[in-house]
Order: C-alpha cells, then structure tokens, then sequence
C-alpha cells in the first residue's frame, strides 16, 4: 500500500499514480494500491479496503514522501492504525519514510546533470551555487535533512556553494533565499527542488526562480528537474517494501520534537496521535471542479500527553496546508 500525500493538481496525482505502476512491474509478487491523505481519490482507506478485497491480510504501508515531518509521523499511522482496528484479522505494518539516501542522491545529482547538459554554455561547478529547495514543515529535524543533502550533493560534486530554501511553511523562502544566494558572486544558480512529484509548489517554485532572473540579469538560473520516476526512486521505495519485511523500520528519533525537547518546540513532546485531514480527504483535484479549492490555514489540535513511541510514531501536530501540492 503506497500512501500517498494527495494534490489538488492532476499533474502531481498522476505522477504518483505511475510510480505504482512501476513498483507493480517491479514487485509481480504482490498486489499493489495507492490512496492519498487529501484532495485526490483513492483515499488510503480505498486502497486497503481493495487489498482486503483481494483476500489480503498482511497489508504493508510505504509512506510516498521524503521526510518524516507530522505526515508520516502522525497522519498517516492514524489512518492505517483506524483502518487496523476495524479489521483486526488484517496484519498491518507501517514502513519508513524515503529519507537521506544514496539512491536519492544518486537521482538528485542526475536530475541537476541533466540541467546542466540542457545549457547552451559552460559554467565550471567551482562558479556554481547549488540551491535545494525543499517543501518546508513545521519540524526543524525535518527541514534540517534538506541541509544534508545540500551538503552532501555540494561535496559530492563539486559545486563553489551550496544554499537552501523551502517553498514553504520554512524559511528561507525561495525568492529570499535566491535573492541573497545571487549576491554571492557565482556565474550560475541552478535551482533543485527536492521534491518526488509536480504540483503547485514545484511550479511556484520555478516561477519564483523566473522572477529572481528577472531582477539579476547577470547570473545565469538554471532550473533542475524533480525526482519523479527515476529509477533510482522505485529502488528506493522497493528497498522499503524489504526494510518492513526484514524489520527494519525504525525511523530517526534522536531529534525529534515528540519525543526530545528541541529547541523551540519543547511544548511537543508527547504529543498524542490525530488525524488531521478530514476535511480535505478526498474532495477532489482541480480536474475535478470548476474551480480552485482554497488553501486551509493553521489548525492547532491541542494534545494531552500518554503517547506511545513505537515504530509507528503516534505523533499529533499543527498541520498547515501550505505543505499541501
């Protein structure tokens, strides 16, 4: 079961829906299904019920998304743990999220080569700043893995510089943090975001990239592809289909905010699960209507404490639909 984090744009939604194309041609052995958390059909609940339809009773979770922010650490384990204790026959084990790994950076620097093939001049990497732009939560642990793969793909191909920004929620923001990086004196910007799918945001951000060029004729911005379907993506999310089976599901808890006092979210810790998507699950994607949905403030849930830290990670947190494609 591919868990998807649902768009209101159809781009994004049938982007996600080939990678379970893909993982059915590279997994014959199992029945696949994909939902989302919101906007888009099928819902998570749709996908399971088809798997339970098929006579399964071992259901294993993958959650569609890089980081382990309050999707993955809370929303999503609510829906497939309430859909777990409707059917109790069913075993249902929760995987982890894509995180920091080489296959992803492996696609990450084929995506920037292929940006870099694509120009029409030759900029040496030394006169390089690579930005990498992320989604942006409201969970520093998070956000701050987006620094490491900055720092990993800098070291690791040479680039003069290195910065981030998030489209998001975070800050910087991608038009400040592109208006300070082009004052840093590189001949070339390339501009990544580190993203798995299209969508509003992805679009936002080369937009932002086109109105910073604007305004520093002088510096050449070159904008990078996504990750997508890369192959490397699918072998990613087959070695987490593997990592449940084997048992190896734990994610990093050194530093997160539900379980440790991190600085400037000590009021999180023990947070208690909830889901928080109801209102958005399965409304429908812009191809669906004849108009645009409009973006949802904070919603702040206020928790008791008493939560179980499991490698399921019953997390509660305030969501901004901000995140949402």
């Amino acid at each position: 079961m591919i868990c998807g984090h649902g768009s209101r744009d159809t781009a994004a939604v049938e982007e996600f829906n080939k990678l379970a194309v893909h993982l059915r041609e590279r997994l014959p052995q199992y029945p696949v299904e994909s939902g989302f958390l919101e906007f888009a059909h099928p819902i998570l609940r749709d996908g399971m019920e088809k798997l339970r339809d098929q006579g399964v009773n071992h259901i294993l979770a993958v959650p569609g998304m890089l980081f382990a922010a309050g999707h993955v650490k809370n929303d999503l384990p609510w829906e497939v743990n309430a859909f777990g204790a409707e059917y109790p026959d069913i075993k249902i084990e929760f995987g982890r999220e894509l995180g920091i790994d080489t296959k992803l950076l492996k696609a990450a620097k084929a995506r920037i080569e292929e940006a870099e093939a694509a120009c029409d001049t030759q900029v040496d990497r030394k006169d390089t700043l690579l930005m990498v732009v992320g989604r942006g939560t409201n969970d520093s642990d998070s956000n701050s893995n987006i620094s490491k793969v900055a720092r990993m793909l800098w070291e690791g191909m040479g680039f003069g510089w290195a910065e981030v920004c998030f489209s998001g929620v975070a800050h910087p923001r991608v038009d400040a943090g592109l208006e300070m990086a082009s004052r840093l004196g590189f001949k070339r910007i390339i501009v990544f975001p580190y993203f798995l799918f299209t969508g509003i945001l992805v679009r936002r951000i080369y937009d932002q990239t086109d109105g910073v060029a604007a305004n520093h004729p002088g510096v050449e911005f070159v904008k990078a592809g996504y990750l997508n379907d890369h192959p490397q993506v699918i072998e990613t999310f087959v070695e987490r289909v593997t990592d449940i089976l084997g048992g190896n599901v734990a994610m990093n808890c050194q530093l997160c905010k539900y379980r440790e006092q991190v600085i400037g979210y000590e009021g999180e810790v023990g947070a208690v699960q909830a889901g928080h998507h109801h209102h958005v699950r399965g409304i429908g994607t812009d191809g669906d209507h004849h108009h645009h949905h409009h973006h949802h403030g904070h919603h702040h849930h206020h928790h008791g404490h008493g939560h179980h830290h499991g490698h399921d990670h019953d997390h509660g947190h305030s969501h901004d639909h901000e995140k949402a494609e």
